[in-house]
């Protein structure tokens, strides 16, 4: 019996494929647990004797300044008795009879035993696949349930939820696939590993194997936007200039790309130079489509595309599939429409600027309609713009550009004046040295109408000003807080 015990525990270490000395702690703890059923409150500890198989049973008492715990814990004068070279934290083992396994008893050292083995097994299937996380993995396919699949890993079992499979895939038991290591989860049922064929993260992986520029880093992929089993858009910049990488990626006569959609099974792969052209990127994203003009909205991180009739069909894919792939690629909300309808929408653009040039600037039309034409299109464009910009449209003098903009600025601040997030300008404002009317209105339009408001505030708030630059902005909030007594 003695020497099946360490059988047992070198058989179970091979079978999990954990360490033997972890089984071997798993039996003495198991039976330590099974031991307080016949010793009660004692400090018991088990040992495996690895030469003959024998456990060992012991009493542990140990040393300490002040005994609370008669049973298990010695005073130092009574540990001295037993051995003069004693101090506190000395322990004393006494040996301890065999124990005979009742049923309960064999139950619970079983339980014992298989968790701790279960967290053995489970810390070495983290230890094994965490940082494998990102790689391709291949298993065996255990069993399908519910339409997720388990993976044999050969040292782990691995899970693929119906979602990370791709359209129309599908798997028996005892096939082999090969998957993206997306993520390895351990919780307190044990490890989950969790694979995808669906993720980009897949598609880069296999680049990375069929293409040797990829692997090296001479070819390196920017981004991929991915519609699993159907379409994948994968942006790509070369660091040598004597390498093509689009032509890298695809191989002579398509072989390495073809090797990549024949293990994805038929989905279809563009591969596009990247850019640092934001224009250029877009362009090429929404290929195969013909873009005849683009324009570019920084404030809102959109960008319009005009194509002709017959390219808006090509442009936006099928249910919309080619502009919703470029725009996860480029990172742009990106709207398409044909060159008859951006005609059209710059037309009514054009027009109701020049109305509102016109009645808010009390300007003709031929002027309102030159200022159009030169490419200010909003009140606000024309406020804040730079004089030389002005000045350098035909017939407009200095006096003139700087009368524009006092009353493009004038109205706006009035219009903002009125909001119900601006403040009241009080007299403790503009009691204030350096502090015009004209401050004041930009100050209130940031909610700050009184010199207490002023001196809470921080340069930060007060961006955007106009009329100040940063040194005078700072010295004001000073003057602000000096008035309200901040420094007495």
């Amino acid at each position: 019996m003695n020497a099946q015990m360490l059988q047992v525990a070198e058989a179970v270490a091979r079978e999990k494929g954990v360490d033997e000395d972890l089984v071997i702690e798993a039996m003495e703890q198991a039976i330590k647990t099974a031991a307080r059923r016949t010793y009660g409150e004692k400090d018991v500890e088990a040992k495996l004797n690895r030469e003959t198989g024998d456990m060992d049973l012991f009493h542990v008492r140990t040393v300490v300044e002040e005994v609370e715990d008669e049973l298990n814990e010695l005073s130092l004068e009574q540990a001295r008795e037993l051995d003069p070279k004693a101090e506190i934290g000395t322990q004393f083992r006494e040996s301890l009879p065999a124990i005979e396994l009742g049923r309960i008893a064999a139950q619970t050292a079983k339980q014992v035993l298989n968790q701790k083995i279960r967290e053995a097994e489970r810390d070495r299937v983290v230890a094994e696949y965490e940082p494998r996380v990102g790689e391709l993995i291949t298993g065996i396919v255990k069993r399908v349930e519910r339409g997720n699949m388990y993976v044999d890993l050969g040292r782990g079992e691995a899970v693929m939820y119906r979602e990370d499979l791709l359209p129309r895939e599908s798997y028996r038991q005892g096939d082999r696939v090969r998957a993206y290591l997306r993520e390895v989860r351990n919780q307190p049922k044990g490890p989950l590993v969790f694979i995808s064929r669906s993720d980009a993260g897949m598609v880069q992986r296999l680049f990375e194997q069929e293409v040797p520029e990829v692997q090296d880093g001479l070819v390196v992929i920017q981004a991929i936007a991915r519609d699993p089993g159907s379409r994948t858009k994968m942006a790509v910049i070369s660091n040598d200039s004597g390498i093509d990488p689009v032509g890298a990626c695809v191989g002579m006569r398509g072989a390495r790309v073809q090797a990549v959609v024949n293990e994805l099974h038929g989905e279809k792969i563009d591969i596009i130079e990247w850019t640092p052209d934001t224009v250029s990127f877009v362009v090429n994203a929404l290929a195969p489509a013909e873009i005849e003009r683009v324009l570019v909205d920084e404030d809102s991180n959109t960008i319009e595309v005009a194509v002709a009739e017959d390219q808006l069909a090509i442009a936006i894919g099928r249910r919309g599939q080619n502009v919703r792939l470029a725009s996860e690629l480029t990172g742009w909300k990106i709207e398409i429409m044909t060159a008859g309808e951006e005609r059209k929408k710059r037309v009514e653009e054009f027009d109701a600027a020049r109305q509102v040039f016109e009645e808010c600037l009390d300007i003709d039309e031929g002027f309102a309609t030159l200022l159009c034409n030169e490419g200010f299109l909003s009140l606000e464009n024309l406020a804040y713009c730079s004089q030389e910009e002005l000045i350098a449209i035909e017939g407009l003098d200095e006096d003139t550009a700087h009368e524009l903009q006092n009353r493009a600025r004038n109205y706006l601040l009035q219009q903002e004046l009125g909001r119900p997030e601006a403040a009241e300008i009080e007299d403790s404002l503009l009691a204030l040295e350096g502090v015009s009317r004209e401050l004041a209105a930009e100050l209130a339009i940031r909610g700050i109408g009184t010199a207490e408001a002023l001196a809470d505030a921080a340069v930060d708030d007060l961006t955007g000003i106009e009329h100040a630059s940063h040194e005078q902005l700072e010295a004001l909030i000073i003057a602000a807080r000096e008035a309200c007594g901040w420094f007495d």
